[in-house]
């Protein structure tokens, strides 16, 4: 419907600024997300960042990107191994529980990631990183056999989260005894008794957090790649360390283009967490709310925002999901009903160009830092002018520029994908239908009997559909009456 649209642009938060989308491969989108450390259920809080960069690669899909999306999963860390611990269960079984209500809930939310590595399957690549840091004069082994990356190699350290005083560095502080420095941080922690471990150069033991993330990300992205997202807890010190370890590792500045942070789900005053035990498990939201609802929640707020939990915004969700299956619904009728193929009225013009002013609205929004706030507001005027000014006046032009409209819109959303696919469904089953009574029809002639063959074509000529004969075989098209 427009042309010509405006030039995606995101928040950047390492410059501070706005920041126009160009891949380095062009065409080609390449975006990493921190995915999940599976310790415990996934919550609410968790399905905000999946929603979000899902939705965002939807859209940059919509403009013509081919869009490869990695989200890892951690499978070993010190949270597992605690919990391990607390439960008595190997660390695997605790990975394989909770990696399988993950995935659950991608599915529900309808979120779909082009790979998912776990780290446990990259160890030998995380090994070759950590050497390749050590060799370069970037990290050092401490007595006891774990790595520690040198802050002080690196100039930049602390400009991703703009903490520029080195008092405010500190990290691991349990291991300030063999560190250099009490912000340097662990590339590779050496075993302790009861702990899984893996073989390496410098003796038994497990990676570090950060060292997973940029590991993962440049096997499967390169070297340099598009966009880096997660949560704003991710920025210090999970973003910043990677960050640096990565352009200390390459050589080269930038390794990623756009660093893009999501804002956090707040109870209150506080983000829901599980060590504040203010949680919501997803599986409990999707019985008390369904997913589609969740996913329109979650996209209701712009993505750097804080998203407040409270239940009424939750029943306006769920209220806004329905009014979105029954426009579905609605046009599905419509598209079987509309009038005024060949002439469009003065006023069928002027919701027509309403439409089309919601379009670029919603490309406007999406276009300037994701927006999906206005890009909402923008549906449900869509959805205003649907039921008030087409859903009684079904002309063709509106309701084929309504169809596909919400196509488009839906294409970011993803909460109408069965709906609109029965759209579909019941155009090709009507076609069925005329196609069989064609045939029928043919064997009438053959027989003689043309007093039912011209009912049948008098009864399809009255909702639309022309017969054209030539000999034996007939062809027919639609046709909508022209009422002006």
């Amino acid at each position: 419907m427009v042309e010509i649209l405006p030039d995606v642009k995101v928040y950047d938060t390492l410059s501070r600024g706005l920041k126009e989308l160009r891949p380095v491969e062009p065409g080609i989108v390449k975006m990493y997300v921190c995915g999940p450390t599976v310790y415990d259920y996934t919550h609410i809080g968790h399905g905000k960042t999946y929603v979000i960069y899902d939705a965002f690669k939807r859209y940059l899909s919509l403009r013509g990107y081919h869009v490869v999306h990695v989200m890892n999963i951690t499978d070993i860390d010190d949270k597992i191994i605690r919990r391990s611990h607390e439960e008595g269960r190997d660390w695997n079984e605790i990975v394989e529980e909770y990696t399988r209500d993950y995935i659950s809930a991608l599915e529900k939310l309808n979120v779909k990631v082009d790979h998912h590595p776990r780290v446990s399957e990259h160890i030998d690549e995380i090994i070759r990183f950590i050497q390749g840091l050590i060799d370069k004069g970037y990290a050092y082994v401490a007595p006891s056999g774990s790595v520690y990356f040198d802050v002080d190699k690196y100039e930049d350290y602390g400009r991703l989260s703009g903490r520029e005083s080195r008092d405010t560095w500190g990290q691991e502080q349990e291991f300030l005894s063999e560190k250099k420095n009490p912000y340097d941080f662990a590339l590779w922690k050496a075993a302790k008794p009861g702990e899984p471990y893996w073989e390496s150069p410098w003796g038994k033991g497990r990676p570090g957090w950060h060292i997973e993330c940029s590991v993962m990300s440049s096997r499967y992205l390169g070297s340099r790649f598009d966009i880096h997202g997660g949560g704003t807890d991710l920025i210090f010190p999970h973003h910043e360390n990677e960050r640096a370890q990565s352009e200390a590792y390459f050589g080269s500045k930038p390794w990623v283009s756009i660093w893009m942070h999501s804002g956090l789900v707040m109870v209150g005053k506080d983000k829901m967490s599980k060590s504040l035990k203010n949680i919501v498990p997803l599986k409990e939201a999707f019985d008390k709310w369904g997913p589609m609802p969740l996913r329109l929640w979650y996209l209701s707020t712009h993505y750097r925002k804080p998203l407040y939990f409270f239940e009424e915004a939750l029943e306006n969700a769920v209220k806004l999901y329905e009014r979105l299956v029954t426009a579905a619904q609605l046009l599905g009728k419509l598209s079987r009903e509309a009038s005024g193929l060949h002439y469009a009225r003065d006023e069928d013009l002027k919701v027509f160009s309403q439409l089309v002013s919601l379009h670029r609205r919603f490309h406007e929004a999406l276009s300037d830092d994701f927006n999906t706030a206005e890009a909402m507001a923008a549906v449900n005027e869509y959805l205003t002018i649907l039921f008030r000014d087409i859903q009684h006046n079904p002309r063709h032009l509106l309701v084929s520029t309504s169809i596909k409209l919400l196509r488009e819109f839906n294409s970011v959303l993803g909460v109408l994908d069965k709906e609109l696919e029965a759209v579909g469904e019941a155009e090709a089953l009507l076609d069925s239908v005329i196609g069989i009574l064609v045939n029928v029809r043919r064997e009438l002639r053959k027989r003689g009997l043309y007093d039912l063959s011209d009912a049948i074509r008098s009864d399809l000529s009255k909702i639309g559909i022309q017969l054209m004969d030539k000999g034996l075989e007939t062809s027919w098209i639609r046709v909508r009456r022209s009422e002006h």
